[in-house]
């Protein structure tokens, strides 16, 4: 073909076709017939699309060092201008009927399942997969050939196209599927979350309550169901995530895993009555180095601390200095004095410490001993649990608290076995708590040897208690108590209206303010089982009709409260009076 010769139209119309294929997979089919007339038409300066996937590869050739700015150059000097793109929008898609919504699952990570890309991928809304792209050789176009699906979802832009003719489909049908995708709430509707007594129902036809759904225990992972259904019954916690734009400012995928999380947990428009965490649980995965993993049993409280902390530091703006709304649920201030002998001080001076920076005081004693006195914050607090005193039965197999030794022996007698037996030692939240009452020492031998005295000074909005059930040392971990079959240490705790300063003694408000110290139980996670195995389950309160639900991954029933004051209490977390 000479220099001055025209190119064919079939041959241009394929090279502009290349082009658009070449920009990323997802180019928009342009109209082949200039005079054919649409019935509406979406102009778009620059696709959405290629976008989302052309600024992910720049940052990851960022990250590798590579010389943007003069490609970006080259590129300008050889590309050609643009056009704008327009895309045919139809209602009338023949097409609507084939949409299966049973097998529609938005759970789980946005993968293309052919090319495991998270870039522009689609959901056949027929099958439920995943793909890539829709331009002619991307995997949603293969797809739509040869299954004969035509119905497919953007998961980010949420627009829905029919392939393999390239419209956009505009029909208010497809809003339900939308609202699955991507759950939404007014702020009116957030407010009246807790007044609402109405059942829910799913594709299958079951009943759910929003808010009250089970969680897929992936793969050991009831340690984080048990965490996030405690921490949904955290009002101001869950209003804060159910509105996207308050977190908007954060770049963190934990914060915004979590927050999808919540707004699938409480929407009322789900296809089924659970929801399973696992994008969330990748996000957990990376932020925390492989901490917590799916696969691997970890505590709840450990994994409570580090979520609050992490997600802290997260939402934290240099608006309000150091402050979030984790802080404002949940953080509260110890007045500590630790007790140091004045040898284990010059010992850590020649060692090159010092005496901790934020101490509000130093005090040295006439016997010796330094007190150092500090303010603290806390987002929990752990209380011990007393050691039952041991005595072995006469079989050298059973071990038994003393105090239960001659009441054991009459039973052992009576029955002829001992292993029938079901004791309950009740230990009074009243005496676990005296902990932080600023007179009782707390011997500590880590990071040194100290005597250690704690006293509240101010009170979060939300307190969460932790019962120090197991014990670590240097070869295994043990469960307080040690018998399994005949004894367990349960706490005696009120689920209402638990007024600490019956307990501890409290600073005195401010002149107009008033103090507030009483306290209603919202959740009660219990382990069962031995330690580094079991399980875990939660008591928690629905606030609409005050009732208590038992919830285990994804079994969810009914409860009473009295059954929640008679569990083996492991973390517990308490709503202020207002």
């Amino acid at each position: 073909m000479g220099a001055d010769e025209e190119p064919s139209p079939t041959r241009k119309r394929d090279r502009e076709e290349d082009e658009e294929l070449a920009d990323g997979g997802a180019a928009e089919k342009r109209p082949r017939a200039e005079g054919a007339s649409l019935l509406g038409l979406a102009s778009y300066e620059d696709d959405e699309e290629e976008d989302v996937a052309r600024g992910q590869a720049n940052g990851r050739r960022a990250e590798e060092g590579e010389e943007e700015e003069e490609d970006a150059e080259d590129d300008a000097r050889r590309a050609p201008e643009r056009r704008p793109r327009q895309v045919e929008l139809r209602r009338d898609c023949p097409y609507l009927d084939t949409v299966n919504r049973q097998v529609l699952d938005f759970d789980f990570e946005k993968f293309c399942s052919i090319s495991l890309s998270n870039l522009n991928v689609y959901a056949c809304l027929v099958c439920g997969k995943y793909f890539q792209g829709r331009g002619l050789k991307s995997h949603a176009y293969t797809h739509s050939l040869e299954a004969g699906h035509h119905v497919f979802i953007n998961l980010q832009t949420e627009r829905a196209y029919c392939l393999p003719d390239g419209y956009e489909i505009n029909d208010p049908s497809l809003e339900d599927i939308r609202h699955v995708l991507n759950p939404r709430f007014t702020k009116e509707q957030v407010l009246n979350l807790d007044k609402n007594k109405q059942w829910s129902r799913a594709l299958d036809g079951s009943n759910y309550l929003p808010g009250m759904v089970g969680l897929n225990n992936i793969k050991e992972t009831d340690f984080v169901n048990v965490t996030i259904q405690s921490l949904m019954r955290v009002t101001p916690l869950r209003n804060f995530f159910l509105i996207p734009e308050n977190y908007q400012h954060s770049k963190s995928p934990l914060v915004h895993r979590f927050g999808e999380l919540t707004r699938k947990i409480w929407h009322a428009r789900n296809f089924k009555g659970q929801v399973s965490p696992h994008e969330f649980l990748q996000a957990v995965m990376k932020a925390s180095n492989k901490r917590f993993q799916i696969g691997v049993q970890s505590d709840p409280v450990e994994f409570m601390s580090w979520l609050l902390n992490t997600l802290h530091a997260k939402l934290k703006s240099s608006k309000k200095k150091n402050r979030s709304i984790i802080h404002d649920c949940f953080q509260g201030e110890l007045e500590v004095v630790k007790e140091v002998h004045r040898k284990h001080i010059m010992e850590k001076r020649e060692d090159g410490d010092e005496l901790n920076g934020d101490a509000g005081s130093v005090v040295e004693t006439a016997d010796g001993t330094v007190a150092e006195t500090s303010k603290v914050p806390f987002l929990m607090l752990g209380l011990d649990l007393p050691p039952p005193p041991l005595f072995k039965d006469a079989m050298e197999k059973n071990i038994i608290p003393q105090e239960y030794r001659q009441y054991v022996s009459f039973l052992f007698v009576m029955t002829g076995y001992i292993g029938i037996l079901n004791l309950s030692v009740q230990v009074p939240l009243f005496n676990i708590l005296k902990k932080f009452d600023g007179e009782t020492v707390t011997e500590v031998v880590r990071p040194s040897i100290a005597r250690m005295r704690y006293r509240v000074t101010r009170l979060p909005k939300y307190l969460i208690l932790h019962m120090r059930r197991f014990t670590k040392n240097n070869f295994f971990i043990e469960k307080n108590p040690t018998l399994e079959v005949l004894f367990a240490m349960t706490v005696n705790f009120p689920v209402k209206n638990l007024e600490l300063k019956d307990y501890i003694p409290l600073p005195k408000p401010k002149e107009n303010d008033k103090l507030r110290s009483k306290y209603d139980l919202i959740a009660n996670i219990v382990h069962d089982g031995k330690p580094g195995e079991g399980c875990y389950r939660v008591f928690v309160q629905r606030k609409s009709e005050e009732a208590w639900y038992e919830m285990q991954d994804l079994h969810v029933t009914e409860t009473l409260p009295q059954m929640v004051a008679l569990s083996e209490a492991y973390m517990q977390i308490y709503e202020q009076h207002e």
